[in-house]
């Protein structure tokens, strides 16, 4: 996570101090921009991931063969998407680097059509002193835009060293 620093630039999220946020527990600190999940990363994310299934690649197959009448987004692309979405949506001042940690539980509720836009929220659900910073529990949801239905939620553990 990006540190305090300077001041913010047009459109920088303010940051958190790192003392502040075991105050915050149990809030929603952020929500991020939309991101638009696109062919090209799907196949960028099977070749380096050697999942080629159609589902992921193959359009006119998916077009044809697939209820989604599309192709769908690997439900490990969703995931690995959300240090970029954290990183769009909370920032914490007072931290020399993050370590992600892990997740306690991860929970794909639906597909992520290409073409779709999504957003993460993060919700703050669990603080611990560690050696150094805190351990911070993130209750993250995926939402995909235009559904009521999350297609990803999880918690999300990352250590914060200040």
């Amino acid at each position: 996570m990006p540190d305090a620093g300077a001041a913010p630039a047009d459109g920088e999220l303010p940051a958190i101090d790192l003392a502040d946020l075991p105050s915050r527990r149990g809030e929603e600190i952020g929500v991020s921009d939309w991101i638009e999940i696109t062919q090209a990363m799907v196949d960028r994310f099977a070749d380096l991931t050697f999942d080629h299934s159609w589902i992921h690649v193959d359009p006119a197959r998916a077009a044809s063969e697939s209820p989604y009448r599309t192709t769908i987004a690997h439900g490990f692309l969703s995931l690995s998407l959300l240090s970029r979405l954290l990183h769009g949506a909370v920032r914490v001042g007072g931290v020399r680097f993050g370590i992600n940690a892990g997740f306690d539980r991860v929970r794909m509720t639906d597909a992520v059509p290409v073409g779709s836009r999504v957003r993460a929220r993060f919700v703050l659900a669990e603080v611990a002193p560690i050696d150094g910073g805190l351990r911070l529990g993130w209750d993250v949801s995926i939402e995909r835009d235009g559904s009521d239905k999350p297609v990803l939620v999880a918690r999300w553990l990352t250590r914060l060293l200040g």
